[in-house]
């Protein structure tokens, strides 16, 4: 878990979650941060954090996570839809995923300080 202080310094919440599109961002921490969280990051798995970006990028905050998941499934239907994405990111492809993409979570998305498992 982040410590309160260095997310007050880096923008960053207490779990991981950045507040805007990180500039600093590479793959190098994503790798980083997929290795603390047990993954170790695929084709498949960076396939899913362009989209994240991109849809970031040309979009901006996504209206809610239930927006954004119903874009991923759309996208990623070919390979599995939602199953494919559980099984890459299985703590959620929105919140684990976006937190590996560098990215802020949308409005709407399960608070994991309540200890809800996806």
């Amino acid at each position: 878990m982040t410590d309160i202080n260095q997310a007050i310094t880096h923008g960053i919440d207490p779990f991981g979650h950045v507040e805007g599109m990180t500039p600093d961002w590479t793959e190098d921490k994503a790798k980083d941060i997929a290795a603390a969280e047990g993954l170790t990051l695929s084709p498949a798995h960076w396939a899913v954090i362009g989209f994240l970006r991109d849809q970031y990028r040309e979009q901006g905050m996504p209206a809610s996570a239930g927006w954004l998941i119903r874009k991923l499934e759309t996208r990623f239907a070919p390979q599995g839809g939602k199953k494919h994405l559980y099984a890459l990111f299985p703590a959620g492809p929105v919140g684990q995923g976006c937190r590996i993409a560098g990215l802020p979570l949308p409005p709407h998305t399960r608070d994991e300080s309540f200890g809800i498992s996806h």
